[in-house]
Order: C-alpha cells, then structure tokens, then sequence
C-alpha cells in the first residue's frame, strides 16, 4: 500500500506548528511521546462492546488487561471505588452522566456558559440544554462563584442535579457548600473537573470526591493524557429512584453510569485510546508529575501577576489553577481580535467571553490563557514574563504588521529552548 505523503506531510506541518509557537489554549497540552505511541497500535483493531470479563464480542482477552490496568491506576489516582474509561471525550462522559441521573425535561443547575461554564452544563445548543430543562447560576462582580444565588435557586427550583465545573473559571471550587445545598433538596452533586483535573489529582486543588456524587473528567488538558473522557465514583451508592435490575435489586450508581456509556451513548470502546490512557494515568502516578502540577500553578500566578502590572483586567484578579480570564475592553480590544491577531505571532490562545459581556460569542470581550503545554515543554516562572511582554507587544500595536512579524520570529527563537518531541526529527 502506497504511503499517503500527503496526509503525512501536513501532520509534519502540525508537529512544526507546534515545536514553532507558544501554546497557551487552556484546553490543550503535550502529551508524552509514549502515550502517542500507544495510540497507533493495533488495539484500533479490535472491537469490544461491553466491559472487562463481559463482552460481546470474543478475542478480548488482551484488551481486558489493558482497560483493566487503565481503571487501577485510575482508581488509585483519586482514589476511587469505581471508574469508567471507556467515553470517546468529556462530552460524551457528560452526556452518559444525564443518562444515568436525568429524565428528558428533569430540571439541572449549571453555571451559566457565557459565566464560564460549558456547552454541556446547560448551552441551549447543546443536548444538555435541548433535552432537559435548563437553570443556571453565575458569578459576581468579583468573578466568584455566586453561592448563594446557587442556593436560592436550589431551594426554588428543587433540581435533580447540581453540576459543578468550568471550561473558563480560575477559582478553586467550595464542593462542600454545593453539597450541602443540594442535600436541602435532594439533588445529585455532579463535579465536571476536566480542566483541574489533574492538580487535583495531585492534592494542589480542592477534593471533590469528598462531597460529591459523582465526577467526570477529560483525560487531556491538566491531565496530560490522549483525548478522551473518564467517570468516577469514590464510593458507590444504590440510586436514590428505586431502578431495580432484571432480578429486582436496587442497581448501583455504577451499574447506571456503565449502562450509561455502553450501550446507552457509544458502542465499541476505542481500545488503543484506552491503552495510552492507562499510560498516562501511570505517569501522574509518579513522583514527578506532583512537581508539574505545582509548576502549573506557580507559572499561572507568575504570568497573571505579570498582565496586571501592564494594567489588564483579570477576572476575579487572579488564578487558583492552570488558567486565567482577561477582560480586554479597557484596553479597546475584541477576543476575536486579540486571537486572530496572535495567531499571525505564532501564540496561539483562545477569544473567550466574560462575566456580564456585552459582546456576542463569536466576537467576545475577553481571552482565555492556560499553561499546561508551555509547562510541559519546561517553562518555568521566569519565562512568564517573557510571554506576557510579546502578547502585550502584539496587543498593544495590534494593526503594526512589522510588531507581529518581529515577534513572530522571536517566539520561534524563544521556543528553540524547549524542544518538542525531538526523538520524531
């Protein structure tokens, strides 16, 4: 068979892309190369429906022990009773967690997407906001989780589930008030922790097992693994309709949440996703990975205290985590205008909306900057600086085309110093 140079030669392209510029989408990372490796190998072949030790199809012998090792080290991680790796993404890990709590047109509390939240918290556009109802808490004026209008809407509205979790929000999370809330009512506590996931893996964040029901996660961002999504219970518990199994006993959530994912909203597992997952759940079980998270953390707070000495708005003027939310309008600029701007420097970040916008989601009034993948790449607090004077270079002279080519052709000097998957050439 003909090698297909074409394909190959843009994936070439990309890993350019990436070893050139500065990466700073606060969804994105590097994984490491062995967890790339395991992703072309040959479990892509096998199909298998079902879970460890009961499939439908035959042949799983293999492909057991690895989803088997994957849910351990997982497990072991956050302490778990139970896991499930089998969701394609957080999306999907989503969606099987509504499967197994909500009814179409049961009531849920989110926070508000134009707050921070994500699409699957509640977006009209979503399956989330389409199939059941809706109802949203936010943020003050300070850009804190507004606690008690979550729980004034909580004591009014009664709703079955309770999510907490963000895609654009720098603050640690107070799960114990949440819960506390939500036990007024009865209500699901369901964590969302894709983003910190991995700074709580590693003690640096709150614990949302300690209060609430159940937690998902994506497996990339903080995580530093392949694309994918996770389901976890610290501890199991029978769910609270009275849904019997075929033999009349009360089924666990964990019964619920793996009928949930299969057959409920995927078929065939991607096994060789799980087999890098497995990898990279080994990696944050090492020592190693607990000075990443604490890196993470110290660049963020390096690099948001280095916008604000140049007079830029951050939400809740500060970070607890990996990201950071910037308010552009008193610096006259549109997010739309910011990212597409940045771009042509090679730092790639992402437009974002903001607390109270005034401008659409397609235009936005903010940015959204993460540190993970320049992280990963070794950066340390000292190299803050150094970015945060390029953006502002850009920013500040953002219709000066020779300002963005002079720091175009720094940033690609800049990032020689942090190699990128030199063993791939």
């Amino acid at each position: 068979m003909q090698k297909d140079i074409l394909i190959f030669n843009l994936i070439r392209k990309e890993l350019d892309r990436q070893r050139n510029g500065i990466e700073l989408i606060a969804s994105e990372n590097f994984t490491s190369l062995q967890v790339m490796e395991a992703m072309g190998t040959v479990p892509t072949n096998k199909y298998a429906e079902g879970y460890p030790g009961k499939r439908y199809y035959g042949g799983c012998e293999v492909v057991d022990e690895i989803e088997t090792l994957a849910i351990e080290r997982l497990k072991k991680i956050f302490n778990c009773s139970w896991a499930n790796v089998q969701p394609h993404s957080g999306a999907q890990a989503n969606g099987a967690v509504f499967l197994a709590v909500m009814k179409p047109g049961e009531k849920f509390l989110g926070l508000d997407l134009s707050m921070g939240g994500h699409l699957t918290h509640g977006s009209p556009a979503n399956f989330s906001g389409k199939t059941y109802q809706a109802l949203h808490y936010g943020v003050t004026q300070e850009g804190i989780i507004d606690y008690e209008q979550l729980e004034v809407k909580t004591l009014a509205e009664k709703p079955k589930m309770i999510i907490c979790g963000a895609s654009a929000y720098s603050r640690d999370w107070d799960y114990k008030r949440i819960r506390t809330i939500a036990d007024e009512v009865g209500a699901v506590v369901f964590a969302d922790i894709a983003h910190p996931a991995g700074l709580i893996a590693t003690g640096l964040l709150n614990d949302p097992f300690e209060h609430c029901h159940i937690v998902s996660s994506t497996t990339h961002k903080t995580l530093r693994g392949p694309r994918g999504g996770i389901i976890m219970l610290r501890h199991d518990f029978e769910n609270p309709w009275g849904l019997k199994d075929p033999k009349g006993n009360l089924r666990m959530m964990s019964s619920l949440l793996d009928l949930a994912v299969f057959p409920g909203t995927q078929g065939g597992p991607l096994e060789h996703v799980i087999a890098a997952k497995a990898i990279s759940f080994g990696e944050i079980l090492s020592d190693d990975f607990k000075a990443y998270g604490k890196q993470i953390i110290n660049n963020a707070q390096a690099m948001a205290k280095s916008f604000m000495s140049r007079g830029y708005h951050l939400i809740s003027k500060g970070t607890d985590s990996h990201l950071m939310l910037i308010d552009l309008r008193n610096k006259n600029l549109t997010g739309k205008k910011a990212q597409e701007t940045l771009d042509k420097a090679h730092i790639t970040l992402n437009k974002n909306s903001v607390p109270f916008d005034d401008k659409s989601p397609f235009v936005t009034s903010g940015i959204r900057i993460g540190v993970p993948a320049v992280t990963t790449r070794g950066m340390k607090v000292e190299h803050m600086e150094t970015m945060v004077s390029m953006i502002d270079r850009v920013l500040m002279n953002i219709d000066d085309e020779n300002t963005i080519d002079l720091v175009r052709n720094e940033v690609k000097e800049f990032m020689k110093q942090f190699p990128l998957y030199p063993e791939l050439g």
